[in-house]
């Protein structure tokens, strides 16, 4: 009985992220024969193989909503609202290729995102024009997830890693092929180009709207609503406290501290054995 309850959480955490036809993309990709383009001890292999993942995936979503621009283009081209596991799935196929792909399948990802980014332009609430394949707002959407995978492994991944910088400089190599100059290579570089795009952003309607609905209204089975709310609370908690106000999210320095955090390490327990 708890065998078939624990295939039965697998095969649903698996349509959701990776989609139907999750067990084709998984024989390409890490089955086809073919140089990769990271070896096997690379930690970028590490990190994305880690159920911190779905942690750092909300996270991120969350910081890059501060962005305006960003923002302004995930409102007016996305269809999050209709199909959020749509684009998730998108996001994961996107991430598992170039990291454990072929290299021509990689490539092939790359350019393909690089096609859709080029038809993503427009005119912010603000009366700001942005383009998605502007190297400027790529490069913040890059930092942005690169920090949230880190900081999301760091405290609720499964062994700890050694070699963070590597992992930073892993992602500059994926950064680059999508066309972002000069991409960080270490933590401290990392640490330095968030912070100068500071300046840049702001809690939008647009973005406390995504966060709302990220937080609060994703589609959900009753089921998976207990652990979906510990994932968004984890979530929540790593974020620094200067991209909480904008987005008028909750800063409960004891509670992050002892139950939440407790209830993370818990959760994603609980999801590696479903998954396992």
């Amino acid at each position: 009985m708890l065998e078939v309850l624990r295939r039965q959480l697998s095969e649903g955490i698996f349509e959701k992220v990776v989609g139907p036809d999750r067990a084709d993309h998984a024989r390409r990709i890490h089955e086809a024969p073919g140089p990769r383009l990271f070896a096997d001890d690379r930690p970028i292999r590490h990190v994305h193989a880690d159920h911190a993942m779905f942690i750092g995936g909300l996270r991120a979503l969350l910081l890059q909503s501060l962005h305006p621009l960003a923002m302004a283009a995930v409102a007016q081209h996305s269809d999050y609202r209709t199909d959020p596991w749509g684009r998730l799935q998108r996001t994961s196929l996107f991430l598992a290729t170039t990291t454990f792909g072929r290299v021509e399948d990689a490539e092939k990802a790359v350019a393909r995102l690089a096609r859709v980014h080029r038809h993503i332009h427009g005119t912010a609430p603000d009366g700001r024009e942005y383009r998605a394949d502007d190297p400027h707002l790529l490069a913040w959407v890059h930092v942005a997830e690169v920090d949230s995978f880190l900081r999301c492994h760091r405290r609720y991944g499964a062994e700890p890693l050694d070699d963070y910088d590597g992992y930073v400089a892993d992602m500059a190599v994926v950064a680059e092929a999508m066309g972002i100059p000069d991409p960080p290579r270490t933590t401290a570089e990392l640490e330095k180009r968030l912070q100068s795009y500071r300046g840049e952003l702001e809690g939008t309607p647009e973005a406390r709207e995504a966060a709302r609905f990220l937080l609060f209204k994703a589609p959900l089975p009753l089921l998976a609503r207990g652990p979906y709310g510990i994932l968004t609370a984890t979530a929540v908690a790593s974020l620094p406290v200067w991209a909480r106000i904008p987005l008028r999210l909750p800063y409960l320095p004891i509670s992050e501290a002892t139950g939440v955090r407790f209830a993370g390490h818990a959760l994603m327990r609980g999801m590696r054995w479903v998954t396992s």
